[in-house]
């Protein structure tokens, strides 16, 4: 039986300079695959574990392949040593390279602590295909955010046709009704921000709708890089409620963080 020989890479050029590894290029090319973001405080993550199996899962969904813990650990706690950057945003990349699949580490200048800044979102009526995922391939959540900010927005705030709310373009969105934080259910990505804090406070996970929006007294988002207080929803306006962003960032501050690897943070 004669085997077909491995087709040859792609020749590819950036500004007129080939690529130094034009097989790996064209695998961040393609445009398939899913990541996780993180923020990286002296060689320590906080819900690391909760990003290792959400890669590993992923990585199982898309390319029927477990992802070990074990080797995202290394490749991370090696691009973190590497850059110099004892605090950082890192993301860890996965794509499609041929059968299996390709691991990509970026490290880049840390995300400020603290609160971030009050956001005013635009609703659109957009939900993310297999939102479950943290999915390469965003044009549209960009696309949408842009055209909000254009409008005067800080950001959008994605809905679908039936106006139910299901998460911000690129974070999750809580609301809070005077009790507890209620967290949309309409298709979304389960956040490692979200997922810290739900447990660490009073919160429930039902429907939203634009209609009741008008019925909460404070909103705000978070995602890999802040926890911001949400000043408007279109024509709805919620005043900062500056007990529950302190009890937010208390409760993501007691969130534990994890050491990626021995002397990822030297």
């Amino acid at each position: 039986m004669t085997t077909s020989p491995s087709p040859a890479p792609a020749h590819i050029e950036i500004d007129g300079v080939p690529a130094a590894d034009p097989g790996v290029l064209a695998a961040v090319l393609g445009g398939y695959g899913h990541f996780t973001a993180m923020q990286v405080r002296d060689g320590r993550v906080k819900g690391l574990g909760l990003h290792l199996d959400r890669l590993d899962r992923a990585t199982r969904e898309l390319f029927g392949e477990p992802l070990p813990g074990g080797r995202v650990r290394e490749l991370l706690g090696r691009a973190v040593r590497a850059s110099g950057r004892r605090d950082s945003s890192a993301r860890v990349y996965v794509y499609e390279d041929g059968p299996g699949f390709l691991v990509v580490v970026t490290v880049r200048e840390a995300a400020p602590d603290g609160l971030g800044a009050p956001e005013r979102l635009r609703s659109v009526d957009y939900l993310r295909p297999a939102a479950h995922l943290k999915h390469l391939g965003g044009f549209a959540q960009g696309y949408h955010g842009d055209a909000a900010r254009r409008a005067g927005f800080d950001g959008a705030l994605l809905t679908s046709p039936a106006g139910e709310v299901a998460e911000g373009a690129v974070s999750n969105i809580a609301f809070w009704d005077g009790t507890s934080l209620v967290w949309p259910t309409a298709p979304h990505l389960t956040g490692i921000t979200m997922a810290l804090l739900a447990p660490r406070l009073p919160s429930v996970h039902r429907a939203v709708t634009l209609s009741e929006l008008p019925d909460f007294r404070a909103a705000f988002t978070a995602n890999s890089r802040t926890i911001a207080p949400v000043t408007g929803v279109d024509g709805v306006t919620y005043a900062v409620d500056e007990d529950l962003m302190e009890r937010a960032l208390g409760a993501y501050a007691d969130a534990p963080a994890e050491e990626i690897a021995p002397g990822a943070g030297d």
